[in-house]
């Protein structure tokens, strides 16, 4: 006992260096680098970018390469982004950070939006195609292959890599499923051993089939559930209408004035907002565009543009919908945190059907972060291992799905959150020495949007 409790205090301290200034600076800082040498492509290509998202999925068209549609990719992606961090993560940063604490969520994903265009640009076009015909991309690969120093390139994708086979298990596995296990212990009195061999044996029937079989569960799932949980949410915040305004209120003023439970800091503020943010939409931390590059398109920058929209849904519509009940409901200074915080509030304007609702949105994000993040973890575990004994890394996976639905997971939390954290450093190093490649590919494909543009424009004249 008591050396897991001094691994665990190692762990905590670790994971604050990690996580501290440096991280969160170079974080937001790549992101508005990355905004300003894109001449702010966010903005002027949201509309075109979301168009993209979900138009209805067309055959292969000739040029493109790829195992999963758009619409598969960008939601195989949403699947491991939206999660705990929708529901838990979004009311601890209320707590630690006070109300404005979500502003800086907000700016984190601004910022964040061209990040995450900028992987999924460089995950397209150094991707391989493997033996079996299948893509592998992500910042494994654009660092060894883009960054032409051997030195330097090779030892940062290896890194990465490494960091991300093992965070799988953690962030992407174990905490999820004691989450869920939790939450429906909690609130229907069901055995966790139960939650536990039910969800093993679910996952399993999913990621045994590969990428083309989560890709198809996902673009199934993700709507559903996304959709589930903010039109509870959008309930809230139609019967309470005159609550929205003073809370957009409350978010600004405290972004600036720190008040922070306990009286905080503005520093405090910033830093749980920012941190939150980019653990939420995971923008910079290169686990997205592993599924980018499996994504079936003609040029970078086009599936780049659908890529960039998960950061818009994940954090803009989604976690405001949660920071914004949290706030109206005005009980995060009242003791609880996570998701036991955003239950309460919810239950607070919807009677016992809020609680449920946070209860089942928390079992259906928990379960597609697994999906998504077991592709993620056999993806790096691949590149280390030349793409050997993938099958029995999968079966190990599945396996930990049960361990941490039965297990106390607090040590296994802040190690996986460790990391998650040393991941975003190789990432963010690639993306800002790749940069001109970046801006090259954009330059391109922007080029042959026009051009389709006018086409489209010429036919609906001659029509």
């Amino acid at each position: 006992m008591g050396e897991q409790s001094a691994l665990h205090s190692f762990l905590s301290e670790l994971s604050g260096l990690v996580w501290g200034p440096v991280l969160l600076i170079l974080l937001v800082g790549t992101g508005v680098y990355l905004t300003l040498r894109l001449g702010f492509l966010q903005f002027r290509t949201l509309p075109y970018a979301l168009r993209l998202a979900f138009k209805p999925d067309k055959k292969k068209k000739p040029g493109e390469k790829g195992d999963i549609s758009h619409y598969q990719a960008l939601t195989t992606a949403l699947a491991a982004t939206i999660g705990t961090g929708n529901i838990a993560g979004v009311a601890t940063a209320v707590v630690l950070g006070g109300p404005g604490a979500v502003f800086w969520m907000w700016i984190t994903a601004v910022f964040g939006m061209a990040t995450k265009y900028a992987e999924a640009v460089l995950a397209v076009k150094y991707r391989i195609e493997g033996k079996d015909g299948q893509m592998s991309g992500g910042p494994m690969y654009y660092l060894s292959r883009g960054l032409k120093t051997k030195w330097l390139g090779q030892p940062l994708g290896i890194l990465f890599a490494l960091f991300g086979a093992v965070a799988a298990f953690g962030i992407g596995n174990m905490v999820q499923s004691n989450s869920v296990s939790d939450v429906v212990e909690g609130t229907f009195n069901i055995s966790p051993w139960v939650t536990g061999i039910v969800l093993t044996l679910l996952a399993g029937l999913v990621l045994l089939g590969g990428i083309k079989s989560i890709g198809r569960v996902t673009a199934f799932f993700v709507p559903i559930m996304a959709i589930f949980y903010v039109i509870g949410a959008l309930i809230i915040l139609i019967l309470n209408a005159d609550l929205i305004l003073p809370a957009f209120g409350t978010i600004f003023s405290d972004a600036f004035t720190a008040n922070a439970v306990g009286g905080g800091i503005l520093g405090s503020v910033i830093r749980y907002g920012v941190a939150r943010g980019v653990f939420s939409n995971e923008a910079g931390l290169g686990s997205a565009p592993i599924a980018a590059a499996a994504a079936r398109t003609d040029y970078a920058g086009r599936q780049a543009l659908v890529s960039m929209t998960q950061v818009f849904i994940d954090t803009i519509i989604v976690c405001t919908m949660t920071g914004l009940t949290i706030v109206m409901a005005g009980q995060y200074q009242g003791g609880l945190d996570g998701a036991d915080l955003t239950s309460a509030s919810f239950e607070l304007f919807l009677g016992e059907f809020g609680a449920y609702v946070v209860t089942i949105g928390l079992i259906f994000f928990a379960f597609s972060t697994i999906v998504g993040w077991s592709y993620y973890g056999e993806k790096c575990f691949g590149y280390l291992t030349n793409q050997r004994f993938i099958g029995l890394y999968k079966i190990v996976f599945v396996a930990f799905v049960l361990v941490g639905s039965v297990s106390q997971l607090s040590t296994v939390w802040v190690f996986a959150d460790v990391m998650n954290g040393l991941m975003a450093f190789p990432n963010l190093i690639g993306l800002l020495l790749l940069s001109g490649v970046v801006a090259a590919e954009t330059n391109k494909f922007l080029k042959v949007a026009k051009q389709e543009k006018q086409q489209e424009k010429e036919q609906r004249q001659v029509g």
